[in-house]
Formats: C-alpha cells, sequence, structure tokens
C-alpha cells in the first residue's frame, strides 16, 4: 500500500511541477492562458509530493535502498507524466488531483 501512495505522490508531484510550466498549462487549459498567481503553489506542492514520496520510499527499504526505489519511483512516474502531455493534456489536471487523493487515500490506509 505504501508502494502506491508513494507512486501515486510522485505522479501528483510530476504533474504539479509540469503544468506549473507555461506551455505545459496552455495545453491543458488553453492557448493564451499562464499558470499566474498559482504558480508558486503549483511548484510548492509538487516538491511537496516529491518529497513525500521519497520519505515513503525511505520509509520502506531504509536509506540507502529507499534512494533508488524512489529513482525508480520518479521514473515511472515521469513516464505516466510524458505520455499523459503529450497524447491527452486536458486530462492532466484531473489526474494530477486523483493521484494526489490515490496517495492520501493510501497513506491513511496504511497508517491504519
Amino acid at each position: 500500500m505504501l508502494t502506491a501512495a508513494s507512486f501515486a505522490a510522485a505522479v501528483g508531484g510530476l504533474f504539479a511541477l509540469s503544468l506549473a510550466i507555461d506551455r505545459h498549462y496552455e495545453d491543458s487549459f488553453g492557448r493564451g492562458r499562464e499558470p499566474g498567481r498559482r504558480r508558486p503553489w503549483m511548484r510548492a506542492a509538487g516538491a511537496v509530493a516529491l518529497l513525500v514520496s521519497l520519505l515513503v520510499c525511505c520509509h520502506l527499504r531504509g536509506a540507502a535502498q529507499g534512494w533508488v526505489l524512489w529513482f525508480g519511483t520518479l521514473t515511472a512516474g515521469a513516464w505516466v507524466v510524458v505520455l499523459v502531455m503529450g497524447y491527452a493534456p486536458r486530462r492532466a489536471t484531473g489526474l494530477a488531483v486523483a493521484a494526489g487523493v490515490l496517495a492520501l487515500a493510501a497513506l491513511l490506509c496504511s497508517a491504519w
């Protein structure tokens, strides 16, 4: 369950970071639109989600193997983000929110 939480947090974080970029934001929300005041919040949310993913991986496997697991998780998550942003950019926001909710639910379920 924690592995799914780590993956979902990584995907959500990478989506948030990609939507903070003007071009990806325009692809998702239409030409001529920019993230504006949302940009710092999206960057912060992306960084926090990636940090959560790292902490979960280090909790699962320890400090040495946790980093390796995290890099693998980031690689798989990056592939998801690249494919969605390349082929269905309008779905990126919904998938980012869904990944965040899934990560939170998985973390809460594993805590009990």
